[in-house]
This record gives C-alpha cells, structure tokens and sequence, in this order.
C-alpha cells in the first residue's frame, strides 16, 4: 500500500458492503414501509418483515466478521505481548481487554511496552484514546 495509515485513516470501508449492500438494503425497506402504508395488505407487510429480515441478515453477518476479527487479534496480540514485554509485565496480559488489544494492535513493537503499561496502569479502556497515544504507528491492511 503507497498511502500512509495513522489514526485519522485507519477505519475501513468496504464498499461492496458500505456502498452497495446496505444503501440498497436500506432503500428497500424505505420502499417496503411506503407500500404497507399506501396499500396495507398481508403481502405488503410480509415485504416489509422479509426487508428488515435482509438487512438485519447483513448487519449481523458484518457484526460476525468483526467479532471474529477481533478474536484473531487479541490472540495476535496475546502472542506479541508475550514477546515483547519484560517479565514483571507477562503476568498481567490476562487483565487487557479485548477493546484494548485492538486499539494496541497499532502500536511498534518497540513502544508496545511502554504503551501497555500505561494503558493498564491507567485503567485506559477507551479505544480511541488508546490509539490517540500511539507514536510509531504501524498500519494494519488486511482487516474485515
């Protein structure tokens, strides 16, 4: 990848899904809404509930792959931490939460220790503001 990440880029679109999928899944259940109200029928309501059905199919099945994703790299970051924190600081992986080793999944190798135990001294849970702290970033491209 030529463009450089850092925390004001870093959230993806997929625009199979951002920009095809959901706008017209959306726009479908607009238009469902509009036929039960200007020719309410079992027909038309069934359109509209098979509509909201698909789009919440595809929030869910998006959810999902995020969920997973997320699984990955706290394992991912499990093994890094053990890796690259000093001794003292191994025993104290099990106290990250999920959120916080997906913010830290940015951070270099080198500033990842540092930055982990300011994340857990300081009880630092919010997500943004954990990558707001990362100095060296290092960009993540193949994510769901």
């Amino acid at each position: 990848m030529s463009k450089v990440q850092n925390f004001e880029n870093h959230a993806r679109l997929f625009p199979p899904f951002h920009f095809f999928v959901a706008p017209i899944l959306l726009i479908n259940v607009g238009w469902s809404i509009y036929k039960v109200i200007r020719v309410f029928s079992f027909a038309t309501v069934m359109g509209l509930l098979v509509a909201l059905a698909l789009l919440m199919l595809a929030l869910t099945a998006r959810l999902m792959a995020l969920t997973v994703q997320d699984r990955v790299i706290r394992l991912e970051m499990r093994l890094r931490l053990q890796q690259s924190l000093p001794g003292e600081m191994r025993a104290r992986i099990p106290e990250f939460t999920v959120g916080q080793l997906v913010s830290l999944r940015f951070a270099s190798d080198a500033e990842l220790p540092e930055l982990a135990r300011k994340v857990l001294e300081g009880n630092v849970r919010d997500r943004k503001a954990i990558k707001k702290m990362i100095r060296d970033w290092q960009p993540d491209w193949v994510r769901a």
